[in-house]
């Protein structure tokens, strides 16, 4: 409990310094504020944009709800088609020597230079954005849980054999408890991934979020509605990561002594 207060303390102490080097930097005029905005600007611009007090257009509220839509609907299609590949490729040595060297080639592929190829298929709508953070995303959970049925206890896939245990009842019973450990980490970096697609995506096909809130700030040098998009990414990022990790602790409570 100590180290996880001073842990606390150490990772506030950071920010509160990055914070105030941020406020002098501005404040000092060692960066023009046309590029660099107070902390109190972007801090307005967010209020304004969150139409926190009724007093704001609520534009950048409509904006992270597509963008927070959109991530989760693409990391939970990563996740599910992720987890049904890779169980299936993990249960059998042969299947994954078959597939292994292709899974290998398309895996450094990335999600965002894969835009143009959906943008001729798809079109431009919310369906390929979709599309390619889905693809981006799947990738972690994938081979996370490729590994965590090819790690699988030998002695336990024999007992299986001996007490003739149907695929289906090997998957559910012994292989995806073995797994999860795997298929969480790589749910918790798709996540990450998923966000990242979906504002790449939304800058380059000019659809609907925070992405594309970020891209047209910048073009009109509006510095401070810019950082308050970059600071509602963060947090969308550190709140999502963080609700993950207590799901990963609540569900593998049985790994603890």
């Amino acid at each position: 409990m100590n180290a996880r207060i001073h842990g606390w303390l150490g990772s506030t102490a950071l920010l509160a310094a990055l914070i105030a080097l941020w406020w002098l930097a501005s404040n000092a005029g060692w960066v023009s504020r046309v590029f660099l905005p107070t902390p109190q600007a972007t801090i307005a611009s967010l209020a304004e944009g969150l139409n926190f007090g009724g007093s704001g257009n609520g534009e950048l509220l409509a904006f992270t709800g597509a963008t927070v839509l959109r991530m989760l609907e693409g990391w939970l299609l990563a996740s599910l088609f992720g987890v049904l590949l890779g169980a299936a490729i993990g249960v059998s040595p042969a299947v994954r020597a078959w597939v292994q060297p292709t899974l290998e080639f398309i895996r450094p592929l990335p999600a965002s230079a894969l835009l143009p190829l959906a943008i001729s298929i798809f079109g431009l709508n919310p369906g390929m954005v979709l599309f390619v953070v889905a693809f981006g995303a799947m990738w972690p959970v994938l081979l996370a849980t490729v590994h965590g049925f090819a790690a699988v206890e030998p002695r336990l896939a024999e007992v299986a054999r001996c007490l003739q245990m149907p695929r289906a009842a090997f998957i559910w019973k012994i292989g995806l408890p073995n797994a999860m450990p795997d298929i969480l980490a790589g749910m918790r970096l798709a996540l990450t991934i998923s966000l990242i697609v979906a504002v790449v995506g939304e800058m380059i096909a000019s659809q609907s979020g925070l992405g594309q809130a970020i891209l047209l700030a910048a073009r009109a040098f509006r510095a401070s509605d810019l950082f308050a998009g970059i600071v509602l990414l963060g947090l969308i990022g550190f709140a999502s990561n963080a609700l993950l990790a207590l799901a990963e602790n609540k569900l593998l409570r049985w790994q603890r002594p």
